[in-house]
């Protein structure tokens, strides 16, 4: 009398073999002689004995060559997590014990693998962790001749096996030397490192997105957090998402699991964080015009573009005046942005009286230029600022900066410094020089107007 185990084993087949059958009959007609061969097929023992011999077609892996290039022939290998260095580093080995693996190989062949991966007991047990662990129910339940049975296991186990004892990549697969040794010229301090793609893991992060994605629990608590609402739960986000799709109309000819999601494969944000320096200190510092403007990104190549330009020596006409012009409203923007910076930053960091202090050592244009706020509590520097007449100086230091830039390879002088000067002061871009000021000074109810002059109107 047959154990119970090997009952349940063989009646878990025949039901895969039946659901198969009918999905291909249900294709045909009721008068179709296909249906009689497709029957003879799909008896248990003539469907065994054939899905044995295919089962060499395919091969179970965890790390996969065919994504680094689809036409690349070489080595997979299957290589189950519990068997991995725990690094620190999140990897494959950080899948638990029901890893999903995943097949390559003749994608008609894939059946066999569906059918080595059917539950054969309450606890989920795959076909073929049970005929890989020996497990002797199983083996009996393939067959009644003992032989024949141990014959098919070691068919349908080979398939997560190595496929070859020569192990070998190939000419589109992606290789890199990586140095263990000290001498660079020296070939026996390189290893030959040939990158596998980890599908087990990509599986496992792509099943975790899609849940956080269109799961339930997730969609409650996004909608929650949209609503700003109280929730029980915890909302979880994968930002800066990309997708990248493997396999393209086909993606069953790079993997099964591949296949499954349809070709698609999460790629998590990796970009690094943007930099933001900073911000640098007040105390010290004479001029900020002098000693900062520079360092911004963009000002040097824009200092640049600038000198190739007048090195042209380009004709005296209106498109060489325009061309001019744009080169130094750029740095007029890099001008008025930098100082909104500094207006936010250092009042942040130290008061809205940070100039007062006795660490301050800015030019007086520039304390009234960069710390407006003052105005509010501060009689005298209220007054110094309301008569309106540090824009000029800083319009003045704009120009020597500017000069002193193109010094050395331009002869620059005093009707340079004039036009600096003015375009800066009577810049009136919408987020330029002028509009920045009428903005502070209707803020502050200051007159409305700049002068060019200590003391005079334009």
């Amino acid at each position: 009398m047959l154990a119970e185990q090997i009952i349940h084993v063989r009646s878990a087949i025949h039901t895969f073999l039946r659901d198969r059958l009918a999905d291909k009959l249900s294709k045909l007609a009721e008068d179709d002689p296909k249906r009689i061969e497709l029957a003879e097929q799909f008896q248990p023992a003539s469907w065994l004995q054939d899905a044995a011999r295919r089962v060499k077609q395919i091969q179970a892996v965890t790390h996969s060559l065919k994504p680094i290039h689809p036409d690349a022939r070489g080595t997979n290998l299957y290589v189950p997590p519990q068997q991995l260095p725990a690094h620190a580093e999140v990897g494959t080995h950080n899948l638990a014990a029901s890893f999903a693996s995943d097949v390559v190989g003749n994608a008609a062949a894939l059946d066999v693998y569906k059918f080595l991966k059917i539950a054969i007991n309450p606890e989920g047990q795959s076909l073929l962790d049970a005929l890989v662990a020996g497990d002797a129910h199983a083996i009996a339940a393939l067959s009644d001749d003992a032989e024949q049975a141990q014959q098919w296991r070691d068919a349908f186990v080979g398939l997560v096996g190595t496929a070859s004892a020569n192990v070998a990549s190939h000419q589109r697969a992606k290789q890199l030397y990586w140095m263990v040794g000290s001498d660079a010229s020296a070939n026996e301090d390189y290893h030959l490192l040939a990158p596998l793609y980890a599908s087990s893991l990509a599986h496992a992060v792509y099943q975790d997105v899609q849940e956080v994605r269109f799961g339930e629990a997730n969609k409650a608590a996004r909608a929650a957090k949209r609503e700003g609402k109280a929730h029980e739960g915890v909302f979880r986000d994968y930002p800066q998402l990309a997708v990248q799709k493997l396999g393209g109309t086909k993606p069953q000819n790079i993997s099964q699991l591949n296949s499954e999601r349809g070709g698609s494969n999460y790629l998590l944000g990796a970009l690094p964080p943007t930099w933001r320096s900073r911000t640098r200190e007040p105390w010290g510092l004479h001029s900020v015009i002098d000693q900062m403007l520079l360092q911004r990104d963009g000002v040097k190549p824009s200092i640049k573009a600038f000198l190739d330009f007048l090195l042209t020596d380009p004709p005296a006409n209106a498109a060489t005046r325009n061309r001019v012009d744009a080169h130094v409203a750029s740095l007029i923007d890099e001008l008025v942005l930098m100082a909104a910076e500094l207006q936010r930053d250092w009042t942040q960091s130290y008061g809205t009286n940070w100039s007062a202090d006795a660490r301050c050592k800015l030019a007086p244009a520039e304390q009234l230029w960069l710390n407006p706020q003052r105005t509010q509590n501060d009689t005298v520097f209220n007054a110094q600022w309301q008569a309106m007449d540090w824009p000029a100086h800083i319009g003045h230091r704009f120009g020597n900066w500017l000069n002193a830039q193109l010094a050395g390879k331009l002869p620059v002088g005093e009707a340079e410094h004039r036009q600096w000067k003015k375009e800066l002061l009577l810049d009136e871009s919408d987020d330029g020089w002028a509009q920045a000021l009428h903005d502070v000074r209707t803020e502050l109810k200051a007159p409305h107007y700049i002068h060019s002059r200590k003391g005079k109107k334009p």
